[in-house]
């Protein structure tokens, strides 16, 4: 048996996102299965080198999930990426922090795959994926959702042709973010502070971007709102602070072919749904409804035939009309981001197909930016198709 180790230094792992997702759930979750299977009793090998600023936050880490607290954890980036063992660095810092890091990464020749958004501009965001291009090096960009159980449901209903002409999307995503005064918040302080690069519409139109795409089709146009609902949040040391940075977001999306996508954001309102984030889709000959893992369907000879009365309780039980999909074989990953790591560390070591690239991660800034602009101006604004 041939095991291939591929270094990856990891930089913002002492964040929720970098820590749990990233780090123990999909990193150290493919070193507890026997690394990645590449056939003929191969295998490829995940070895994080955990950096940061504070050491001993970095040390403790590598102390609890088994990796060496001395050649496993550095303080000093610029000496990781000198490092000719290191093969790949990973970026889930603050937006504001990533372009530079990411920056000097491909400049020391190293492979690289980073946390949405992949910049904090178009400008930048392109940049780094022409950078990495001149230099060679296979590029990532984190775009999870299309690996949820739910989403790859939806798509096996659209590649079999179950909805017939698709008419609309409508998504709903959010919940509550407590204030922090009497609850801490479920989220950094960063994210509600615009100077520190926070904005809901940065964090999820990305998101928004290449589900759309890969669904569906690209995004044409946009028209979008986006507010503050809360303004006075406190921090993690229990200190009030403005909130600068917008908590909600209300987007519409033109794609080609004329689908309507009308998606909702905010972490200012309260579920009523199954799961944090839902998307219904309706075509002509049927359609569902997709979350996070579960699917439901009405097919249009399934569909029942309401009648608007509001003087009359309504006798009819919606949801007991919609079927559920079942787990077919290939939509039960056990977890998404886990899922997009193996196909990178496979498009790194065997060149195996990848396109979720920084090019693609451009998209999805060109997306919130041009969402945000669309709010500050009241207009429908079109989305040019990038190149390199």
């Amino acid at each position: 048996m041939s095991r291939k180790t591929l270094r990856i230094a990891m930089n913002g792992v002492t964040g929720r996102m970098g820590h749990r997702q990233h780090l123990v759930r999909s990193l150290l979750a493919i070193r507890e299965q026997g690394g990645v299977d590449i056939g003929d009793g191969g295998t490829l090998w995940p070895e994080p080198v955990l950096v940061g600023r504070r050491e001993h936050a970095l040390t403790a880490l590598a102390e609890r999930h088994g990796l060496d607290p001395v050649g496993d954890v550095s303080t000093d980036l610029d000496a990781v990426l000198a490092d000719p063992s290191v093969d790949i660095y990973f970026d889930a810092q603050a937006t504001t922090a990533r372009e530079g890091a990411v920056r000097k990464a491909i400049a020391a020749g190293k492979h690289v795959y980073t946390e949405k958004p992949s910049a904090g501009s178009l400008t930048g965001a392109l940049e780094l994926a022409r950078l990495a291009e001149a230099a060679g090096v296979r590029h990532g960009v984190v775009q999870d959702k299309l690996f949820l159980p739910g989403v790859r449901k939806l798509k096996r209903l659209i590649d079999g042709g179950f909805f017939g002409q698709i008419l609309s999307v409508r998504g709903e995503f959010g919940y509550w973010v407590f204030e922090g005064d009497w609850q801490p918040a479920q989220r950094p302080s960063w994210n509600y502070r615009a100077q520190d690069g926070g904005s809901i519409a940065a964090d999820m139109f990305p998101h928004w971007e290449y589900l759309l795409r890969e669904l569906f089709g690209p995004v044409r146009t946009v028209q979008a709102l986006v507010t503050t609902h809360i303004p006075r949040r406190w921090d993690e040391r229990g200190k009030p602070y403005e909130a600068t940075a917008d908590d909600a977001a209300y987007g519409i999306f033109e794609l080609d072919g004329g689908i309507v996508a009308q998606v909702n954001s905010s972490w200012a309102v309260r579920v009523h749904r199954d799961e944090l984030v839902e998307f219904q889709v309706d075509g002509t000959e049927g359609s569902a409804v997709a979350g996070l893992r579960e699917c439901h369907v009405q097919h249009r000879a399934t569909t029942p035939k309401p009648v608007w009365n509001p003087d009359q309780p309504t006798a009819e039980r919606f949801r007991e009309q919609w079927q559920r999909v079942p787990d077919n074989a290939g939509d039960e990953a056990d977890n998404a981001f886990r899922a997009q790591w193996e196909l990178f560390l496979r498009h790194v070591a065997l060149g195996e197909p990848w396109h979720w690239d920084l090019l693609a991660g451009a998209r999805g800034v060109q997306l919130a930016e041009l969402g945000l602009a669309s709010s500050a101006s009241g207009r429908r604004l079109d989305v040019p198709e990038l190149t390199l």
